[in-house]
Formats: structure tokens, C-alpha cells, sequence
């Protein structure tokens, strides 16, 4: 029986936080087991991305060794995910002529097409890399195909595809800092993306939905339909800035107000706090709102919104987010399956980089941050599809 290990770094602005996880190739398919985890106090990030790199190299080193603790087991490798405010996306539209004389369609006709939709944004995208590039939808000889394109005959395929982007030079610094810890990154992708693989069902992904997670500095999305990312987006808000409004407020330090947040504070006036969650929430969701009506998804996703990260448990917060947006809203949750290893869907990211690792075909996917179609883009749509 074969096992070896996989981690998970998701390097927030509040804390770091290190899963490590179990793979065994006799139990394909069954639920990624986690045999221990790491946290420490984070430093040196704002908004996401590095303002000192020693001090993100610090904190990691000493998440790493705590889960090494936990486990017994040195950690070398990991998957790394980046809430950057710098994470975009842009759409791109591609076509070529089918390369082979029975017009059936190949995978490399695939990587073509898409990567003549990848040229027609380079001229838009200065100093940006693509993490991920998504195709949306196939034509075929002016046709929607259902499904994929390969196999089928048709001379002229089309596609309409989403490129998830981020400033080079944040995710290079992201990476130059976690390996100056002493660890090899194998690859990264963005936070809202890696938590979908842990805290959305199949069904909630091919209905239409939302997933926000609300983190210390940020505010990330991952907009799915027909089981599809079609949008991914960061705000530069988050849980500090509903600390900050309580602390403002309630004329109390930040310290008693983050306290006050999270239910353990003093006694204060609950209609005030109230009121100034409420407001902060309200505009944190007004900003998801706007960004759904830009992509034309507004009020129109089944599934609704789900809620995940450090604020996600504030009282009334379902009821805000179905008033603002229009929509069903639930707060998220882990499978309760893990042994209390993961407390909550603060590590939602964490554990989703493991599960994204792990379904590589290959043990060893390759030191490299971005999953283009050369490298398989029906792979990377397999981890989404029922």
C-alpha cells in the first residue's frame, strides 16, 4: 500500500494555517484524511500580498513546525494559495480550423484554440500572471457543444474562456518567501478556488452559486454555474474592518473590540453592535452584488450565497447577505469527519489545496504556478465536474 503526504499553506493576513493530509492509493476517492495541522500568528502581509518577506518567512517556518509536530513527519513540499487583492480574471474569446483531415476534434486542437484566446490578452494583462485559464464554453462550426469537444467533427472550434490572473509580483514574492522557509512550492491557485473543492456539493456548483469568504483584510468570491468557475474576485475588505468599525463605535481599543466581534467581550448595548456589523456586512455584500450584476449572474444563482472564513459566524449574518443580495444564503461547513483536526471553515483553504494536490495524476505535478491547457485543461475541469 502506498501513501505518501501532501500540505496545504494558506498564508492569511491573520494567521497561517498548515494541513497535512493522508493519500492512499488503495482508496481512491475517498475523503482526503488529515493527519495534522499547523498555525501560527501571521506577519508581514497587507491586503494579501508581502511587505516583509522575513517576517512571512517566519511565521510560515513556525506553522510548519507545528503540523511537523502534530504529524511526526518533516514537511518539504507544498500547495500554496494567494488572497491577493491582485487576483482578477478577464474573458477571452478563441477559434482555429480543426487540425485534422477528418475534422475530428484532438486535444491539441484544445490547446490551440485556447491558446489563441490566451494571445488575445497579453496585450491587456502587463505584469500579470495567469494562475488558471477556464474554458466557459465550446462551439463547434457555430453550434454550443454540450459537453467536450473532443471526439466530435466540426471544422471551426470556438471557445469563450476565463483567465484568473495576479500581479507577477505578488505571487513571486508570495512564493520567494515560503520557500525562503525552507519548502519547495508545487504549485498555487487562488484562495476562493481552493476552498471550493472542500466546502461546495457537486449539486451547488451545477445549480449556481457563490462562495465568499470573509478573511481578515480580504473579501475573496468564486461565482460557479453549470459546475463552472465563471467569475473569481478579491475585495480589499474584511473581518479587521468590522473590528476597526466596533472599536470606533463602542470608543474601545481593538483589542476589546475584536473580542466584542467574536461574542467574549464586555456587555455592551446590542442594538448599537448590531447596527455596526449590520452596516459594515451590508456594504461588504453590496460589493459581491455589484460584481454579480457586472457578470449579469445578479439574483440568478439557485444556490445561493455561502459563507465561510473568520467572520462567517456573526450573528445575522445569513439575514444580511439574503436582503443585500437577493438570495439564499447559509454559512458553510467542514465535514465533521476529520477528528477535530479542522475547527472551522477558516481552514477551508488550507484543506482545499490538499484535495486539489492530491487528485495530480502524477505524484510529483512539477514546480510551476500555472495550469494551462498544455498541462491539461480537462484534468483541471475534472476537479469540478460531477
Amino acid at each position: 500500500m502506498k501513501e505518501r503526504i501532501i500540505v496545504g499553506i494558506d498564508v492569511g493576513t491573520y494567521q497561517v494555517k498548515v494541513v497535512v493530509a493522508k493519500i492512499q492509493s488503495d482508496k481512491a476517492g475517498a475523503p482526503l484524511p488529515i493527519i495534522g495541522t499547523g498555525a501560527a500568528e501571521s506577519r508581514g502581509l497587507r491586503n494579501g500580498y508581502v511587505v516583509n518577506a522575513g517576517d512571512v518567512a517566519r511565521s510560515v517556518r513556525s506553522a510548519v513546525r507545528e503540523a511537523e509536530k502534530a504529524t511526526g513527519l518533516p514537511i518539504k513540499r507544498c500547495y500554496l494559495a494567494t488572497s491577493s487583492i491582485g487576483v482578477d480574471e478577464i474573458f477571452s474569446h478563441g477559434e482555429i480550423i480543426t487540425s485534422r483531415a477528418d475534422s475530428e476534434v484532438t486535444e491539441g486542437d484544445i490547446d490551440k484554440v485556447m491558446n489563441d484566446s490566451a494571445e488575445r490578452i497579453q496585450e491587456h494583462i502587463p505584469n500579470r500572471k495567469v494562475l488558471h485559464d477556464i474554458p466557459i464554453n465550446f462551439t463547434l462550426d457555430g453550434e454550443p457543444v454540450l459537453g467536450r469537444p473532443n471526439g466530435l467533427r466540426g471544422t471551426k472550434l470556438e471557445v469563450d474562456a476565463m483567465f484568473v490572473t495576479v500581479i507577477e509580483q505578488h505571487i513571486s514574492d508570495l512564493i520567494n518567501a515560503v520557500e525562503s522557509a525552507g519548502l519547495i512550492v508545487e504549485d498555487a491557485t487562488t484562495a476562493p478556488l481552493a476552498s471550493s473543492f472542500v466546502l461546495l456539493s457537486k449539486a451547488q456548483k451545477r445549480a449556481g452559486c457563490v462562495l465568499a469568504n470573509i478573511g481578515a483584510e480580504t473579501l475573496s468570491i468564486a461565482v460557479f454555474e453549470n459546475s463552472l468557475p465563471v467569475s473569481v474576485k478579491i475585495f480589499p475588505v474584511g473581518g479587521s474592518d468590522i473590528t476597526n468599525d466596533i472599536a470606533l463605535g463602542l470608543k474601545i481599543p481593538l483589542e476589546e473590540a475584536e473580542k466584542v466581534k467574536r461574542g467574549i467581550g464586555g456587555s455592551y448595548s446590542k442594538r448599537k453592535l448590531d447596527d455596526l456589523v449590520t452596516s459594515r456586512l451590508s456594504d461588504m455584500f453590496e460589493l459581491i452584488d455589484n460584481h454579480l450584476k457586472r457578470i449579469k449572474r445578479d439574483g440568478l444563482l439557485p444556490a445561493g450565497i455561502i459563507l465561510a472564513g473568520g467572520s462567517a459566524n456573526l450573528s445575522g449574518i445569513e439575514e444580511v447577505a439574503k436582503q443585500t443580495l437577493r438570495l439564499p444564503a447559509r454559512v458553510a461547513a467542514l465535514d465533521p469527519g476529520q477528528n477535530g483536526k479542522v475547527r472551522d471553515t477558516s481552514w477551508a483553504v488550507a484543506y482545499g489545496l490538499c484535495v486539489w494536490g492530491a487528485s495530480e495524476k502524477e505524484e510529483d505535478s512539477g514546480i510551476g504556478i500555472a495550469k494551462q491547457a498544455k498541462n491539461s485543461i480537462l484534468h483541471w475541469l475534472s476537479q469540478f465536474l460531477p
